[in-house]
């Protein structure tokens, strides 16, 4: 069967694949932009080898892009610390490659070739890899079959599976199946993953579940936050803060006018809203949008603070640190496609609201149900929880208290993890 479904990828899904690469990067630029970073993939990534000593171990991770990467790095940071070894990281995606050139634990930073057989036998040729991981849901058939084949030990962490995914369907589960069967351990993020990869018929001694390390990752985060100053003193004090944090329109046409309604009753609330992309388009928008009811200044700007009770943050990767400065923080994404992520804030002990759109998200929906965080489907609702919350003190210490609970006991996937690595690498 396995030989049948890679005939079949082969020879009719890859090169729709391809084919969809190329028109898509017509359109959008962030495809034309991976197409034109592979051109010297390997041209440069046989200079970046000569580089590194290879009498060292060397474990490739592959990250589809800077998110997932982001959940890579605890485990990156604690095997280098402890061992003697040389790490690559991969992306898929141009925005994870090219934040990541400068990342200080990775030896070599490279694009992934598109899944092309004979590309994958020579990518895998040149770097010669003791082990891989891959992260999360970022699986290509090829590369995993030439693993499989010649085989190096071969990891899926922070692994899930949604009880509801296509995968699942009859035709992809065989396919499906046949791709993750090369893993040497799936490591899942909970036991529901874990019992779906069951039903995708994966042999249970491949399964564990070790939890999340996106948990790690925000506590270490967090605790560098505190000891930054991204805001002074005397712009928050006395303030009620509401951080609207990754944003997208969808979102900000239900919540904005529960905010402005919020402002008008309190004084001492002051927003600090972050967009999904903060592009120079958007900002003017929102800036638009606020100037009929009150005045905005740019993040970039603080220094020229005049009792704005609006801060429009115009600069990416800070959002985990600003949520230091919250009361209350809303998530975007969960009136558009998908809520992002709600560990950011709920490390902090914040009390967390967002739109309906939580199915991709495990902990959101846990959250809910701990208490820690609340759906707020309308603006009617997203105003009156904002009013609740920011009147009762009680309610906003107790439903903080349980978000930060929340993340601190489910730390520690990254030392299990690091665990399975041990025969491999030492």
């Amino acid at each position: 069967m396995k030989k049948l479904w890679q005939a079949v990828y082969n020879l009719f899904f890859l090169p729709l694949f391809y084919l969809a690469l190329l028109t898509g990067s017509l359109f959008n630029n962030k495809i034309k932009e991976g197409r034109k970073g592979r051109k010297k993939l390997f041209e440069n990534l046989i200079i970046d080898l000569a580089g590194i000593d290879r009498t060292k171990k060397l474990i490739w991770f592959h990250s589809s892009s800077l998110g997932e990467f982001e959940q890579a790095k605890p485990v990156i940071e604690e095997l280098k610390k402890s061992y003697n070894l040389n790490i690559l990281v991969t992306f898929f995606s141009p925005s994870g490659y090219l934040n990541s050139l400068r990342y200080p634990f990775a030896d070599v930073v490279s694009y992934l070739p598109v899944d092309k057989k004979e590309d994958m036998k020579r990518f895998i040729n040149l770097v010669k890899p003791n082990a891989v991981v891959v992260m999360r849901y970022d699986v290509w058939p090829n590369m995993i079959w030439e693993l499989e084949r010649r085989k190096i030990p071969l990891f899926l962490i922070d692994a899930t599976l949604r009880e509801k995914s296509k995968r699942l369907l009859p035709v992809l589960r065989s396919f499906s199946k046949n791709v993750f069967s090369g893993f040497t351990k799936i490591l899942t993020v909970s036991k529901n993953d874990m019992e779906n990869f069951k039903k995708m018929g994966i042999d249970p001694g491949v399964l564990e579940c070790v939890g999340d390390t996106r948990y790690d990752r925000v506590l270490s985060k967090s605790i560098e936050a505190k000891e930054k100053q991204l805001i002074k003193n005397e712009i928050i004090k006395n303030k009620k803060i509401l951080i609207l944090g990754s944003s997208w329109e969808a979102d900000e046409e239900v919540i904005l006018p529960a905010v402005i309604k919020l402002l008008g009753k309190d004084e001492n609330v002051m927003v600090i809203l972050a967009p999904h992309e903060p592009s120079v388009l958007r900002l003017e928008k929102l800036e638009h949008y606020f100037a009929r009811n009150y005045q905005t200044v740019r993040f970039s700007h603080l220094n020229n603070y005049k009792d704005e009770r609006i801060i429009l943050v115009d600069s990416i990767g800070i959002l985990l640190s600003l949520y230091n400065y919250a009361d209350v923080a809303f998530v975007g994404g969960s009136f558009k496609q998908g809520i992002h992520n709600v560990l950011e804030p709920a490390v902090y002990g914040v009390p967390i609201f967002f739109g309906p759109k939580i199915e991709n998200s495990y902990e959101a929906r846990l959250l809910v149900k701990k208490g820690g965080a609340e759906i707020t489907p309308d603006k009617k609702k997203a105003y009156r929880f904002l009013r609740k919350i920011f009147t009762d003190e009680k309610k906003r210490i107790a439903m903080g208290k349980i978000s930060g609970e929340f993340v601190r006991n489910n730390v520690g996937a990254t030392a299990k993890i690091i665990e399975r690595f041990e025969k491999i690498i030492s």
